[in-house]
């Protein structure tokens, strides 16, 4: 199992999609034998059980360089050093070195769509390899509807050969009390209640229009109640990405970087209103977040997003600031509609759970092994 994303404190998607289906697959199947494959050192937190043999392989994979030397060269020897009957890999990524069957996890290739959101070197090797992934794995699991058409069509890849589980979400979102959101306001925006956005500061995020939107309605109502919570940090370093705020607009935004896993869930819980407009996403984990605390969604209506919030959203057309400020200020100002958003995505969280994630992996590794055995 390539477990390169399990990172102490630096869990993003791909760590915990790694780390929410890889414990639970180990757990489960005490009777198997599972090799971990890290790229640094290890934290023993992440070694899930006594069937767990981890591997530290060199060198850190965290370039279009390094990625090929440790998936073609350090990933391949190890297969055979340790005889691995199967490859799996949560970020996708695999070795076109080796003859063990592999099954890589692609989340979505918004790369294809927009490449012009990467930096040139990541850019042109997910475009240059991802295909190559998806021709050479034994079989591919995505985590949308949306994806796996969206693989299919652009690789000109067989449906059979694809299956789709969607991500679940962590226990530590739930509903918090009223006393609870007011210690929570006090804390981030002196009192005042406020919208929120969590996601990686990157561009198809949208997080520009967001905030575009947002200082339209400040400009035409100054008494405008809510504040704007930003959490996440830049996805690529160097990327150029510049939200250019005016100071006006800077004085009811709050970004709060990266959070733990607890804080993030206070700060979802105690939101008003979270707002998740991504021009393009696989899946989008936080509106499941926001659902599980009883938190109004706003999204975004395209690519997979209707998928996963169903009825459970207020939608807007991401490429349009003008909808996105209309859309924000009536979800603010109608009490009775965010109210029915709230118990609409507290039913609509139950379809996702990575119980359900794990197990459809689970069986995909299982279905594999049963053909190559």
């Amino acid at each position: 199992m390539n477990t390169r994303f399990l990172l102490p404190s630096k869990m993003e998607g791909f760590g915990w999609y790694t780390y929410e289906v890889t414990k639970r697959i180990v757990e489960n199947h005490p009777e198997h034998d599972f090799i971990f494959f890290f790229d640094r050192k290890y934290d023993e937190r992440f070694v899930f059980g006594s069937n767990v043999t981890p591997v530290v392989l060199n060198p850190p994979a965290r370039h279009p360089i390094l990625f090929r030397i440790w998936f073609n060269l350090s990933v391949t020897r190890a297969l055979k050093k340790y005889k691995a009957d199967v490859f799996f890999s949560p970020d996708g990524f695999l070795s076109l070195k080796t003859n063990v069957p592999q099954i890589g996890v692609i989340h979505d290739i918004n790369f294809e769509h927009y490449p012009e959101d990467i930096p040139s070197s990541a850019r042109n090797y997910l475009r240059n390899f991802f295909p190559k992934f998806a021709r050479k794995a034994t079989h591919l699991l995505t985590v949308s509807e949306y994806s796996k058409q969206d693989i299919c069509r652009t690789y000109s890849i067989d449906e059979e050969k694809v299956s789709v589980a969607w991500n679940g979400v962590s226990d530590a979102f739930q509903p918090i009390s009223e006393t609870e959101k007011e210690a929570v306001r006090a804390r981030y925006t002196n009192g005042k209640k406020y919208i929120t956005f969590v996601g990686a500061l990157h561009p198809r995020k949208n997080v520009k229009r967001l905030i575009s939107a947002y200082k339209a309605i400040l400009t035409d109502d100054p008494s405008f109640e809510y504040e704007l919570i930003i959490v996440g940090e830049t996805l690529w370093k160097r990327s150029g990405y510049d939200l250019d705020l005016d100071e006006q607009t800077k004085a009811h935004i709050h970004f709060t970087g990266h959070l733990s896993l607890e804080e993030l869930a206070r700060v979802m819980a105690g939101a008003s209103v979270f707002a998740f407009v991504p021009y393009f996403e696989g899946f989008g984990i936080p509106l499941v977040e926001a659902m599980r605390c009883k938190t109004p969604v706003l999204s975004g209506n395209l690519t997979s997003l209707p998928e996963v919030a169903g009825d459970a959203a207020l939608y807007c057309d991401p490429l349009s600031v003008d909808d996105i400020a209309d859309k924000l200020r009536e979800i603010c100002e109608n009490p009775a509609l965010r109210d029915e958003l709230s118990q609409k995505g507290i039913i609509r969280s139950q379809l996702f759970s990575w119980d359900q994630s794990a197990e459809i992996a689970w069986n995909v590794i299982e279905n594999v092994l049963s053909k190559t055995s």
